[in-house]
């Protein structure tokens, strides 16, 4: 392949995503897509989903069939996935994808000096705690994935710095850290819409996301009813789902109101239910979860979007971004006790929410997704340039519409 792009030739990126159209939603694929080619990039998306080429938030995706087969489903989907690259190698100047398509992807190495290089992008963690015999088989051949990886990719990119030193990527060849981020303007209408807490009303606390035992959702809801009989006042509304939802509403109805579980909502919908909130809850991790520690918190940068101060756990996680921002009320651990402590500091403090809200918003500026695009385009274009003769340049981006 002639890496070398003539003129004005934008960067040529295929990108695998394994995520059906139902989960497209997550900006991860969708917002850095946009944002890549806003930066002049040339990206085709790769999804699963019904053949052919469809639409989701603006963004052109090509979708791949995948049967729900378990394991079956994901050969073949991988299997069509190379169908679609083989005729079209010489398009490209890089393959980007995850973990879970490497084993299907390195063969693309056979393909000789006309193929694009390939970069695996890791987003998370290996789940150290779970002991089930599948989730042992996975993690192994996640292990073996990256052990191949450092020998058969030709980059590598992650979400944190924390989770490439955790799957051991080598120095030499992490090309670069694009974290999740926001699109600012999603949520312009919820820091506008945002009011002081009404006289005489609750506080309004929300949590968006799935309903899992380790983001301690329930300790947070019994800390809410301890707190409302201290004589503060708070109400917790829950959005989402997971195994912890019968546990969650079987609580909300001895909670005198101060605990709604709600159901899930579109992510569309997501600013206009902050606007009416107060504080934004997030996971709520221990400080020493390893698997959150390594994470890039996406709904912290949307309630920090919003103009909401957060309640939140000691995780490194949420304090390497918040650092010494005051807009944080945190909870030494993911405890009934120590989450009371947070509730108390955030009800002496509701006299300023609205201020640390706009402290929140300015913070928010460093973790958008076109600050992310930028640094995957950057870390593109430099890997490109050192596996190319000297005499080789990257184009400088040129404008262009989303397709």
């Amino acid at each position: 392949m002639n890496h070398s792009p003539p003129g004005s030739r934008p960067l040529r990126l295929a990108w695998v995503s394994p995520v059906t159209p139902a989960k497209l939603d997550s900006v991860t694929w969708l917002d850095t897509t946009r944002e890549q080619r806003r930066l002049g990039m040339d990206v085709t998306l790769l999804a699963a989903g019904p053949a052919g080429t469809h639409v989701y938030r603006g963004i052109e995706v090509v979708n791949i069939p995948r049967p729900e087969i378990y394991f079956i489903s994901r050969l073949l989907f991988h299997l069509r996935i190379l169908r679609y690259l083989l005729p079209r190698l010489g398009q490209y100047d890089f393959i980007l994808f995850h973990p879970i398509s490497a084993i299907w992807l390195f063969p693309l190495r056979l393909a000789g000096r006309g193929r694009p290089l390939l970069i695996m992008d890791s987003r998370d963690l290996l789940d150290f705690g779970t002991r089930t015999l599948k989730a042992r088989l996975r993690n192994g051949l996640e292990r073996l994935t990256y052990r191949l990886a450092t020998r058969l990719a030709d980059g590598q990119t992650a979400i944190t710095p924390r989770l490439a030193q955790l799957v051991g990527i080598p120095p030499r060849q992490l090309w670069g850290i694009w974290p999740s981020g926001v699109n600012p303007e999603a949520f312009a209408a919820a820091r506008a819409a945002r009011r002081p807490p009404p006289a005489g009303q609750p506080l309004r606390l929300v949590y968006v996301g799935i309903f899992l035992e380790q983001r301690h959702l329930l300790p947070l809801a019994r800390a809410v009813r301890r707190a409302n009989d201290e004589g503060m006042a708070f109400r917790l509304s829950l959005y989402g789902d997971g195994p912890q939802r019968p546990a969650l509403e079987a609580f909300a109805a001895t909670a005198g109101g101060g605990v709604r579980v709600e159901q899930p909502i579109p992510y569309d919908a997501i600013p206009t239910m902050l606007a009416a909130a107060d504080i934004g809850v997030t996971s709520l991790p221990a400080p020493d979860d390893v698997k959150y520690e390594a994470s890039s918190p996406l709904k912290l940068f949307e309630y920090m979007a919003a103009g909401l101060p957060v309640l939140s756990t000691s995780n490194r996680c949420h304090t390497d971004v918040v650092g010494a921002g005051g807009y944080a009320f945190w909870a030494a651990a993911p405890t009934e006790d120590e989450l009371l402590t947070a509730l108390r500091a955030a009800w002496a403090a509701r006299e300023r929410l609205l201020e640390l809200g706009d402290e929140a918003h300015r913070a928010a500026a460093d973790w958008t997704w076109a600050a992310s695009a930028r640094k995957l385009h950057q870390a593109l274009a430099d890997g490109l340039r050192r596996h190319t003769p000297a005499a080789t340049t990257v184009a400088p981006s040129a404008r262009r519409a989303d397709r």
